[in-house]
């Protein structure tokens, strides 16, 4: 059975419910109708009964509930709650109406921040930063966590790295350029994230255009303070750096390069130095080796809201909605 399959099946056995707010685009409809049929979660399209029919197609969406901010008897609550979250911000009633009611993205994670659903998948016609403004205004972070980050979970097909070709690949889509102090939060995040829903244990590399002191410069030294700060944090997890990519993945490359090293050759979780380099990095992986790739998935935050990549397919986002399902399964 393949990451994804058993993400489905964990998500079947304790059914959770999930927010689609993206009630303008098609893929909606058709990742809805596969997440019903397949019985991987409760839908809950946020929308008008009057958008919902003139753009879900031929889509049968008839499990999924269709919750419309105008007329839902929770939106009142849902407004004062707004108000009391962002009242030091200067918000009104007024402005917590209009926003409620013409962003579903913001509907949306205040149906979480209730207890009305378990967890949220947005970003297939919005940016990052608009899936993500939401849930950091509202649901805030989780209580012990330093950073929020995201992650995708690359499925790689055909492929002896990793495990057996599944990795978790940090931060692909949130911090720009992390502190050491950041990687080292980001790979402990990570490291939780892979054992919870790969159930490996992980091996963490922390990339770099260097290994163990091949190459002289500051961005090195942060990678190299990083891996530090993270070992004195969680002393008990399998983590090494700073260590280039074939150092990381490939065991022979891993110890010519980095001997001895319990990680090198053996990575499945990697803590890319910047935005740049893991935003390139999971979109290689995914048009060249034709890898799935699941995300951005959150980490930190206290309730489990996902992003998609714009460019992602329904297939995508079923995957998604069955690793957010596994995510609330296990808050």
């Amino acid at each position: 059975m393949g990451f994804i399959d058993e993400m489905k099946a964990k998500a079947r056995a304790d059914k959770k419910t999930i927010v689609l707010p993206e009630s303008e685009d098609e893929r909606t409809y058709k990742a809805a109708e596969t997440v019903l049929r397949e019985g991987i979660a409760n839908v809950v399209i946020v929308g008008s009964e009057e958008e919902v029919a003139k753009n879900k197609g031929s889509y049968d969406i008839s499990g999924a509930r269709i919750v419309d901010p105008a007329t839902s008897d929770r939106t009142a609550a849902y407004i004062d709650k707004l108000v009391e979250l962002r009242q030091k911000k200067g918000m009104t009633p007024e402005q917590a109406r209009e926003i409620l009611l013409t962003n579903y993205l913001y509907y949306g994670v205040m149906m979480v921040k209730m207890k009305d659903a378990d967890g949220m998948v947005s970003g297939a016609c919005h940016s990052t930063a608009d899936t993500l403004r939401p849930c950091l205004q509202i649901l805030k972070t989780k209580p012990g966590t330093k950073l929020v980050s995201a992650f995708f979970v690359m499925c790689v097909p055909d492929c002896e790295y990793g495990e057996k070709g599944v990795f978790v690949f940090a931060d692909c889509g949130l911090n720009q350029n992390p502190t050491s102090e950041e990687l080292a939060a980001i790979a402990e995040s990570s490291a939780q994230s892979f054992k919870m829903l790969v159930g490996a244990e992980p091996k963490v590399a922390m990339l770099s255009h260097s290994s163990k002191g091949s190459a002289k410069h500051a961005d090195v030294d942060k990678v190299t303070e990083a891996v530090r700060i993270a070992r004195e944090a969680a002393p008990d997890l399998m983590l090494d750096g700073e260590l280039q990519l074939d150092a990381a993945i490939v065991p022979s490359v891993g110890e010519s390069k980095a001997p001895g090293s319990p990680v090198a050759g053996h990575a499945n979780v990697l803590v890319f130095p910047d935005l740049d380099a893991g935003n390139i990095g999971y979109k290689l992986v995914q048009r060249l080796a034709k890898a799935e790739a699941y995300g951005p998935m959150t980490q930190g935050i206290a309730a489990p809201v996902n992003d998609l990549s714009r460019g992602c397919s329904a297939e995508d986002i079923v995957g998604v909605v069955a690793i957010t399902a596994v995510q609330a399964q296990n808050q």
